[in-house]
């Protein structure tokens, strides 16, 4: 756990150092966030958060290819995660090109296919599915390969249409990679198997850019991770749970949890992690598609928009979607490590607390209310 803890810091403080040397390069060339109709920050903001991000993952990767613990590691954990890195950097670029040049919807989901694709490539992909009954079956490789780029160029999307509001995408996605972080620890430790994932080693790195650029980013925002962000922690996020399936198989692992979360959490987590995200993006293809419209055109009508609209404030609309992202990625993982009624009460006292703060709040917290007073401009 302290080499990992280690990988998190790494990641987090390069990143934090090189936005600003993203900020430069973003203001040089020109890669800047004009004030458009649908979005909510007021003035240009630079764009290129991603190559920081970028920099402190490839950063962590190194430092941790040197760690006494995780050095000793099988080969095929940092081979994958390199295959990851290298996935990622493609994508990143695709994404600066983007924010620079604007390129049309089409280039960039191109771009995104042939990144998905060179993680198929090299044997980062689904290799099993799970069974009810504990057991598992193989796939057939062709099918394992179209699932994986499917659940890959998905998860960038999700990432890439949830990327509305400062530190929004940032702080889900971060959310997202500590749960499975602590999925993928305690599930090796309780079974005896081999702390050094792939997945591990990933999700602590994620976590760590993450927390490095959100000082940065959160609002009011200094920078933006443009596209060159969302994709690659979009990528790296689910990448890191096709690498669990390769390594270990289904009926390997058991816990004190659900067995049927246990066993098919690392296929179905990339979905419950993002579950406001993706949600936002296909009520987003739906309207626009029934509005007569590419599902690619913007509009103003996303879940934070949404958020907005019923009297949250832009921080207190972020701190809600992190909270609903917590409450499902940190659900999925409780459920699927420990069992019995104190679980499913906790879980549903804090669904009621969420709930409570997205709709209740901003009626508490309007002009003119009693308890205006009485809460801080923050929350």
């Amino acid at each position: 756990m302290r080499e990992y803890l280690l990988v998190f810091l790494v990641a987090g403080t390069v990143t934090y150092l090189l936005t600003v040397v993203a900020r430069e390069i973003a203001l040089r060339t020109g890669a800047v966030a004009q004030v458009r109709d649908r979005d909510v920050h007021v003035e240009p903001i630079p764009y290129l958060g991603g190559i920081a991000m970028l920099g402190g993952l490839v950063a962590a990767y190194l430092v941790a290819r040197e760690l006494p613990f995780l050095s000793r590691s099988e080969g095929f954990v940092f081979r994958d995660a390199g295959v990851v890195l290298l996935a990622g950097a493609l994508v990143c670029a695709v994404g600066v090109l983007d924010d620079i040049f604007d390129i049309d919807a089409l280039t960039k989901f191109g771009g995104q296919v042939l990144a998905a694709a060179l993680l198929v490539v090299f044997g980062v992909q689904f290799y099993f599915f799970p069974q009810l009954d504990g057991d598992q079956f193989s796939i057939d490789p062709a099918q394992g390969a179209l699932l994986s780029v499917i659940v890959v160029v998905g998860t960038m999307n999700a990432v890439n249409f949830v990327d509305g509001l400062d530190g929004l995408a940032a702080g889900v996605v971060g959310i997202g990679a500590v749960a499975f972080f602590l999925f993928s620890y305690f599930l090796s430790s309780v079974n005896e198997l081999t702390l050094a994932t792939t997945a591990a080693l990933l999700t602590a790195s994620l976590a760590g850019a993450c927390a490095g650029f959100l000082p940065h980013n959160f609002h009011p925002a200094r920078l933006f991770m443009g596209d060159s962000g969302s994709m690659l922690i979009g990528l790296v996020l689910s990448a890191s749970t096709l690498t669990i399936t390769g390594q270990f198989a289904g009926n390997e692992i058991t816990s004190d949890g659900n067995p049927i979360f246990v066993t098919i959490l690392p296929l179905l987590l990339p979905a419950s992690l993002l579950m406001v995200p993706v949600a936002d993006l296909v009520l987003a293809v739906v309207r626009r598609t029934r509005a007569g419209r590419s599902p690619f055109s913007p509009d103003k009508q996303h879940l934070h928009h949404r958020l907005l609209e019923i009297g949250h404030s832009q921080r207190r609309a972020v701190y809600i979607m992190w909270m609903w992202a917590a409450l499902v990625a940190g659900g999925s993982v409780v459920v699927s490590l420990f069992g019995g009624a104190p679980t499913w009460w906790g879980l549903g006292a804090a669904f009621v607390f969420v709930l409570v703060m997205t709709f209740v709040l901003p009626v508490l917290h309007r002009p003119g209310s009693s308890s205006d007073s009485g809460l801080p401009e923050t929350l």
